[in-house]
């Protein structure tokens, strides 16, 4: 089972899910808004109305959640995979506390009623396997991805405290973690970031995040990004291995990243390098990236759950 995000996660997620289970299990793909429905009808193919069902979902709602798990017949859910999760990003001082609330209400207390709805009847049955679709970002945060970041950071933290729990129950909790994504939504969300204003915050700030952050953004997403497939397929590996991994970062090229905060508990090593990566090596972005890129070994390739 899936709950949403944007049309086009919910197209590689569906594609992704129905080339898992085609042979005999029922895939029940949701949404908050039927009406969008074509374009996974269509990325569907033969698989829309025999083993693949659509259901109406906000996870956002108690009542919509409750609603659609009550649908599924005896209430039983193998395999629940939360992708929903919305961005935010820019100088925290002219983001509205409402905005930053939506972000938590979708991207952690939307998982947390998933998670609650299910559970006790994995518990019951002794099996079942919870993957949520976290981010890098949950390990490491970004600089203007405050409160995105802080959200997923919040998910892992919940996720690593119940998948104990759920080990006793014989119930797999499972953590994807991707990089940056090539898709039409962040390039839109780039695009849109670049024409806005951000009252309340000064100058300074504006321009370092305009004509800093977002380039090496960009840069970055350009050089280090994994296409929606390669995402699909870690996904359906993790889905598929007879011992899952909690945590499963999709792109090698993030290993020393993450790496380089742990081996420094003070939390300064990381600070700092992230500092000099953005305001004293900013022109120097692209070419490092790309180095980093052809650079990575296969030892580091080996602590990811690779595509290929």
């Amino acid at each position: 089972m899936m709950d949403r995000w944007s049309p086009v996660r919910e197209t590689w997620l569906l594609l992704m899910l129905v080339s898992v289970f085609h042979t005999s299990s029922a895939v029940i793909a949701t949404m908050r808004d039927l009406k969008r429905k074509d374009k996974l009808v269509e990325a569907a193919g033969d698989a829309y109305g025999k083993t693949l069902s659509l259901a109406v979902l906000d996870v956002c709602t108690d009542e919509s959640v409750k609603q659609c798990i009550n649908g599924i017949k005896d209430r039983h859910v193998d395999v629940l995979i939360n992708n929903a999760g919305i961005g935010l990003v820019g100088p925290i001082e002219s983001i509205p506390i409402d905005e930053m609330k939506k972000v938590f209400e979708t991207n952690f207390f939307g998982v947390i009623r998933m998670i609650k709805e299910v559970m006790p009847d994995m518990k019951r049955r002794k099996g079942g396997h919870i993957i949520v679709v976290s981010s890098v970002m949950g390990l490491q945060g970004v600089v203007f991805n405050d409160v995105y970041a802080a959200s997923k950071f919040a998910m892992e933290g919940f996720c690593e405290c119940l998948a104990v729990q759920l080990l006793k129950f014989k119930v797999t909790m499972s953590m994807i973690e991707p990089g940056p994504v090539h898709t039409e939504f962040e390039a839109k969300m780039i695009q849109d970031v670049q024409q806005k204003e951000f009252p309340g915050a000064d100058a300074d700030t504006v321009n370092y995040f305009k004509n800093v952050y977002l380039p090496s953004s960009v840069d970055i997403f350009e050089t280090l990004g994994q296409t929606p497939d390669d995402i699909a397929r870690c996904v359906k590996k993790v889905i598929e291995a007879s011992s899952p991994r909690f945590r499963n970062l999709t792109n090698p090229l993030y290993t020393p990243i993450v790496a380089l905060k742990y081996a420094d508990e003070t939390g300064g090593l990381s600070v700092h390098a992230f500092y000099h990566m953005l305001f004293n090596l900013g022109p120097l972005m692209h070419v490092s990236m790309t180095a980093m890129k052809y650079l990575t070994c296969g030892c580091l390739r080996s602590r990811t759950i690779s595509p290929n």
